[in-house]
């Protein structure tokens, strides 16, 4: 592997994909609000990184997604009083709680396919993901978002011939 074949950084709260719930009425929707301002993020994200290669088309070879979800640490990793901006020597460095990682990536791909990124995310045959807490470590950003980058695990036969 060389290079990504497209690399992204997202803008926004991540939201997990999956968690379901049922209404009075029966009706099944997403337990987090966040899933779908997250998915368009993610699209339009995309969308704009491809608008400049026309020649671009789904992948429909294996990939390799790798994602660095970057979260909010939460009010109570924080002290109070003169200490309100520092972060507890208690607060844990990584994020191991919700959202699940698999459930970001669930969200995270399909938004992915509905961009044209991906001509089905069942072409994801790899996953390299990882949460951070904003600007602890490498690929964290600045505030919440992601870092993604798609890899051709295959060489097309078209570059192969040449």
């Amino acid at each position: 592997m060389t290079a990504p074949a497209l690399m992204l950084t997202v803008h926004g709260t991540p939201g997990p994909q999956g968690s379901k719930t049922r209404n009075a009425a029966g009706a099944m929707y997403e337990s987090s609000a966040k899933v779908k301002p997250w998915r368009e993020a993610v699209k339009h994200a995309a969308l704009d990184a491809l608008a400049h290669d026309e020649a671009w088309q789904p992948l429909c070879e294996a990939v390799l997604l790798e994602v660095v979800f970057t979260l909010r640490r939460p009010k109570g990793h924080y002290g109070t009083g003169r200490n309100a901006g520092v972060v507890k020597a208690s607060a844990p460095q990584l994020p191991t709680g919700k959202p699940d990682t698999d459930k970001l990536l669930r969200s995270t791909q399909d938004a992915l396919k509905d961009a044209g990124v991906l001509l089905d995310d069942s072409v994801v045959t790899d996953t390299s993901a990882a949460k951070r807490y904003v600007l602890t470590g490498a690929d964290a950003l600045s505030h919440p978002g992601a870092v993604i980058r798609v890899w051709r695990l295959n060489t097309p036969s078209k570059e192969s011939d040449s």
